[in-house]
């Protein structure tokens, strides 16, 4: 397992790989989300590569050690698909497999959806594919139906702020443990967040200051990402959010389009995700036919190849066995 950089169209992008020795061993690509880094896939970087496959996991745009630029604009869906692309035409590999957590879900689906050509395969953790509502904007749906439900505000929302950035800065320390705390599977249910706070309440308050660190991360893990975070700040992945409501002004050429590519979905049991992305899970297999599997981990959280590090490992090679047989 290495760190390294690569410099593709534009970005330069740090990397975890392992598998690499082998020229013709498969590629699969782990995309990670917020606020997490690279090397969150660690555990599956390892089990991957020694299945023999060639194994990346990017920071991505806005974190860790890949360049960060500025503005909202640049952290569309299409840059963040781009990314990825790039570095499979860096590796020269004619073809990659896509697995991606949290945001990066987002992110492996649309690489599935907008280039099947490269992407033949798509596994999604956490959050299952979204397909882009006609009616109108992602941000104004969640708010009206936030309004409605009487929930509050739902956090995406509040990330909209130009400034939203700020607090989570100002103690990267304690944002972090609370975030990682408050979505994690072996946290109570009574304090566990629901993706939602009452007016008036910021997102790191909602949470109990009792917090402490999830029980699969160490002291020395936690740093790592403090240490990123510290030096990188939240402004860059908030722009991700951020770019909602601009990632649907240009996907209109993309709607109605169906992934067609064989597909795993995996999910917490009491992931918070589920509060608010609970029916595109339901309708998943609408909108991805050849998804193979759809797996409920009982008693996990959000952080799902984290907390359930072997089960997701399995999962994975299975799946990646499956493809490989299929071919």
């Amino acid at each position: 397992m290495r760190t390294r950089l690569i410099k593709t169209d534009g970005l330069v992008q740090q990397v975890l790989e392992a598998g690499y020795e082998d020229p013709n061993a498969p590629l699969v690509l782990l995309i990670h989300g917020f606020p997490e880094l690279g090397l969150s896939w660690r555990a599956q970087v390892e089990a991957l590569s020694q299945g023999g496959y060639h194994v990346l996991a990017p920071d991505m745009r806005g974190y860790g050690g890949t360049d960060k630029p500025r503005g909202v604009e640049a952290y569309s869906i299409l840059h963040l698909v781009g990314d990825m692309v790039d570095l499979v035409r860096a590796l020269e590999k004619p073809s990659c497999i896509v697995v991606g957590h949290d945001w990066g879900g987002p992110v492996a689906w649309h690489c599935a959806l907008l280039r099947p050509d490269l992407f033949t395969a798509v596994a999604g953790l956490s959050v299952p594919f979204q397909p882009r509502r006609p009616k109108g904007p992602p941000t104004q749906a969640m708010a009206a139906i936030s309004e409605r439900a009487g929930l509050g505000d739902l956090y995406i929302n509040r990330f909209q702020a130009p400034d939203a950035h700020l607090a989570l800065e100002a103690d990267p320390v304690t944002t972090l443990r609370k975030l990682f705390w408050a979505f994690d599977g072996a946290t109570p249910a009574s304090k566990r967040s629901t993706g939602f706070m009452p007016r008036g309440v910021s997102l790191l308050d909602s949470v109990d200051d009792a917090a402490t660190l999830p029980p699969w991360m160490s002291e020395a893990h936690f740093a790592e990402y403090v240490e990123a975070f510290a030096a990188g700040g939240f402004d860059g992945p908030l722009n991700w959010y951020r770019a909602l409501d601009l990632n649907w002004s240009l996907t209109a050429f993309a709607q109605n389009q169906r992934i067609l590519q064989p597909a795993l979905f995996i999910v917490g049991e009491d992931d918070p995700v589920r509060h608010y992305a609970g029916a595109a899970e339901a309708g998943l297999k609408d909108w991805v036919p050849n998804l193979t599997r759809s797996v409920v981990v009982p008693g996990a959280g959000h952080w799902i190849q984290q907390e359930r590090a072997n089960t997701v490992n399995d999962l994975l090679l299975e799946f990646l066995a499956q493809i490989a047989k299929a071919r």
